[in-house]
């Protein structure tokens, strides 16, 4: 990542770091442009593209004329795609742990009540039918 600007450099590597992602986990390639712009964009290479390997995220920046800040802006988005992956990856934990903790939780007095006071219901309603082709 050499040839950022100091404290961009600092702030990337303080992220992955912070994610447990190794820069040497990121493939990174300078690819030409696409779109409007004419000659500058089909003879020089500005855009950036990131791919981080083990989940396969990618990120392609060709925002700016520069290619030095298209590769900062570049990788300061691959590590805002990584933070929002890990935070869904907690947020789905976590209410997987809440839904368990519901499941298996005991049952208020009330609502053990209302649960018998329904199956005396049914069952008096299944008493009554008696028995088909008892004449």
């Amino acid at each position: 990542m050499a040839g950022f600007p100091l404290q961009i450099e600092q702030d990337v590597r303080r992220r992955l770091a912070a994610l447990g992602v190794p820069p040497a986990d990121v493939e990174e390639r300078f690819v030409r442009g696409t779109g409007p712009g004419g000659q500058k964009i089909n003879k020089t290479s500005s855009c950036v593209w990131l791919r981080h390997g083990p989940t396969g995220i990618e990120t392609r920046c060709q925002r700016e004329r520069s290619q030095v800040v298209n590769r900062a802006l570049a990788w300061a988005e691959l590590c805002a795609k990584l933070e929002e992956r890990k935070r869904v990856a907690a947020a789905a934990r976590q209410d997987e742990q809440a839904k368990n903790r519901r499941r298996n939780r005991q049952k208020s007095r009330g609502q053990k009540a209302r649960m018998i006071q329904s199956k005396k219901h049914r069952a008096g309603i299944k008493s009554s039918r008696g028995r088909v082709g008892a004449d």
